[in-house]
């Protein structure tokens, strides 16, 4: 399933998917949307838009909101600041080790 932003779909910048298509007008859609449909999830390069969605469902995650496997895909190194980031945030007891 592809959660496509309306306005993508209105200049038909999208691509083909092989089952349902759901067009949403909000990021906060676009978030309940992936987390309902979800078995898993996972990141992709990408920018501010990427990292708030990351934070979220890591946070979700934390809170035992769900249970689901979270991944990032750690293209020519990518994420390796942001998890170097998170190993500081547990060195100083800002995350707890089983966050990660």
């Amino acid at each position: 399933m592809g959660v496509v932003p309306k306005a993508l779909a209105k200049w038909d910048i999208i691509g083909k998917t092989i089952r349902e298509e759901l067009q949403i007008s909000t990021m906060s859609d676009r978030m309940n949307a992936m987390f309902n449909h979800a078995d898993a999830f996972t990141a992709l390069p990408g920018s501010l838009g990427t990292l708030k969605e990351i934070f979220h469902i890591f946070s979700w995650a934390q809170l035992h909101i769900h249970h689901k496997p979270i991944g990032l895909l750690n293209i020519n190194g990518f994420y390796y600041n942001l998890l170097s980031f998170l190993d500081q945030a547990v060195e100083h007891e800002f995350l707890k080790s089983s966050a990660q």
